[in-house]
């Protein structure tokens, strides 16, 4: 009982707000304030926020905007980075200590994706690795 008293206070105090707020756009819009905005009579692009659980979704779009990505992607787009540099090496040396970065990245990126229940990610460094031969470039 307690716990659909808070509730249904939550939803008044969310009307109450979502009211207030309708109220101040619309004094906005008769002011004059909302016009030649950028995008105006565009259409909205409203985000598919469904693969977020809906408790993080206000976080997961605040470190989004601020350009905050996921560890996995940030390692997939350096091991891109250093795979695209190790075929660009003149020397021994540069293709050594490139390698050896790449292979952390790969390695780092494995255990994260399998700690996250992926397990594609060995079978999708193995793809990539035959595209690599196949097309010539340098043996990552």
């Amino acid at each position: 009982m307690e716990r659909q008293d808070s509730m249904r206070g939550r939803r008044k105090a969310m009307d109450w707000v979502s009211r207030i707020a309708e109220e101040r756009i619309q004094e906005a819009i008769e002011r004059g304030e909302l016009r030649n905005l950028p995008g105006e009579g565009k259409p909205v692009k409203i985000e598919d926020l469904s693969h977020v659980p809906e408790e993080l979704r206000t976080a997961w779009l605040m470190l989004r905007n601020a350009g905050v990505v996921p560890e996995e992607v940030q390692l997939a787009k350096e091991t891109v980075t250093l795979a695209d540099l190790l075929r660009m090496c003149r020397t021994d040396e540069e293709r050594a200590a490139i390698r050896k970065k790449l292979n952390e990245r790969r390695l780092r990126l494995r255990l994260l994706m399998e700690q996250r229940g992926w397990y594609g990610a060995a079978a999708w460094d193995t793809y990539g690795e035959r595209i690599e031969k196949r097309l010539g470039g340098d043996e990552a």
